[in-house]
């Protein structure tokens, strides 16, 4: 137990540093768009693309993949139950209404890994945007208040590790 308290500990240090940088609202602003990125129409796009450019093979192990996130995600976040900074922190207020209850893992973190990863696969050159972007989507969560850093790298080792295994099973033949 004492260990989740460091880490709660931590948490809050490092949740209140990022709160408390120079030029807040234009990060804010940004981070709303950043996150939005990630909420889930773009996936959708995205796959329309692929199937279209002649992707189609993949998609179903790219399908797959996004079912096993997204189950294995809400199993993770029903166990650990964590509440969210304006539920941990009294009296702290966060930008935006989360889409659910609890905190970790980042589930708009998970899909942006998981989809840097299977893109990656496919197109290596766009690492450069790909990671970044991936990387934004988590930091803009902690940015809107929703999410504590800890949570933000759970979602990410979930979305790398889905799409890791996803990426292979492609190779493999599925």
């Amino acid at each position: 137990m004492r260990l989740l308290e460091n880490i709660h500990h931590f948490d809050v240090i490092t949740f209140g540093w990022c709160l408390r940088r120079k030029h807040r609202e234009q990060i804010v602003n940004l981070s709303r768009y950043v996150s939005r990125t990630a909420d889930g129409p773009l996936y959708f796009m995205i796959g329309a693309v692929l199937w279209a450019c002649g992707y189609q093979d993949v998609l179903p192990a790219f399908l797959i993949a996004f079912a096993i996130e997204r189950a294995t995600y809400a199993v993770v976040k029903k166990y650990f139950k964590r509440n969210r900074p304006p539920e941990a922190i009294p009296g702290y207020k966060s930008v935006i209404k989360p889409s659910d209850q609890f905190s970790f893992p980042s589930g708009h973190t998970s899909a942006a890994f998981l989809m840097t990863v299977l893109l990656l696969s496919l197109f290596p050159g766009l690492f450069w945007v790909l990671i970044p972007w991936a990387m934004c989507v988590g930091v803009s969560r902690v940015m809107l208040g929703v999410h504590f850093p800890t949570d933000i790298v759970a979602g990410a080792t979930l979305g790398t590790i889905t799409g890791l295994w996803a990426t292979q099973s492609i190779m493999l033949g599925f």
